[in-house]
């Protein structure tokens, strides 16, 4: 069935393709020039962060590597460029990378600026802190100092919902962890998976507050690349429908909290 179901979605693919008017094709560029072109995060373990050989590794590396594979063949044939979430759009716009596939939230806002693929996951927004920081909800954050990461959709959601928390914007998430821990801030706002993942490894912090602002992540693509677009979505679907989805999220995953995502992962292919 399994086999079916990726004969299929290749055949669907192809077709998708042959189906973008020809003056919108940019496809062809990207393969002509023998590689695929990613914006990814560098320091976002394990969703995307680079290990102790300077190689880029992760989830969402190896839907990039699956990606050039369905496109070359081959799945070496990707290029990875580090962006932050303030340099992303304008790394993609100015035509340096062919895409972002950086953890990157679908908001209105963006989508006036770049065009997005169908969602491949969702994440929300919690509090990492010091335990014994005695900070409970994002509403105890009225009036005191939160760390935040420049052009986050939790910077953006924290502005809306506490307007009196005084914000300490950084673009780099080990930065932003170290002036949590130099009392620069009482907590720090970010996706809910990664301060999981910092309490998980660090005993000394903890994930506080409720969760807000669930978000869709999308792969960024340039406005009017539509076969661009159209490629990515359908590999997506490829990569869902065939199991490989998931069974890389398990590779990077376990225990309790790999159910959730697996589950988050259903939730958005579903709807």
């Amino acid at each position: 069935m399994k086999r079916l179901l990726i004969s299929v979605s290749i055949a669907v693919l192809i077709f998708s393709l042959a189906l973008v008017p020809a003056e919108a094709k940019t496809l062809a560029g990207i393969m002509k020039a023998g590689k695929i072109v990613i914006g990814v995060k560098a320091d976002y373990p394990p969703w995307s962060g680079i290990n102790e050989k300077s190689e880029f590794e992760g989830w969402e590396i190896d839907l990039c590597h699956k990606l050039a594979e369905y496109l070359f063949g081959d799945p070496k044939k990707v290029e990875f460029v580090a962006v932050t979430p303030e340099s992303r759009i304008k790394l993609l716009t100015s035509g340096k990378i062919d895409m972002i596939w950086a953890t990157m939230g679908i908001t209105s806002q963006r989508a006036e600026k770049v065009q997005f693929s169908i969602p491949y996951f969702e994440s929300g927004v919690r509090l990492l802190a010091k335990k014994g920081s005695g900070i409970n909800s994002i509403y105890d954050l009225k009036g005191k100092k939160v760390i935040t990461i420049t052009g986050t959709t939790g910077a953006q959601a924290l502005a809306e919902l506490v307007p009196g928390a005084k914000q300490i914007k950084f673009t780099k998430t080990y930065e932003a962890i170290q002036a949590l821990r130099n009392d620069q801030g009482v907590a720090f706002a970010q996706d809910d998976l990664f301060v999981f993942t910092m309490a998980l490894y660090n005993p000394d912090l903890e994930v506080v507050g409720e969760h807000f602002n669930t978000t869709d992540w999308g792969v960024g693509i340039r406005k009017g690349e539509d076969d661009v677009k159209a490629f990515v979505d359908v590999s997506l679907r490829l990569m869902y429908e065939s199991g490989y989805l998931q069974d890389s999220l398990r590779k990077w995953w376990g225990g309790g909290v790999l159910d959730e995502y697996l589950r988050r992962i259903e939730k958005v292919f579903q709807e």
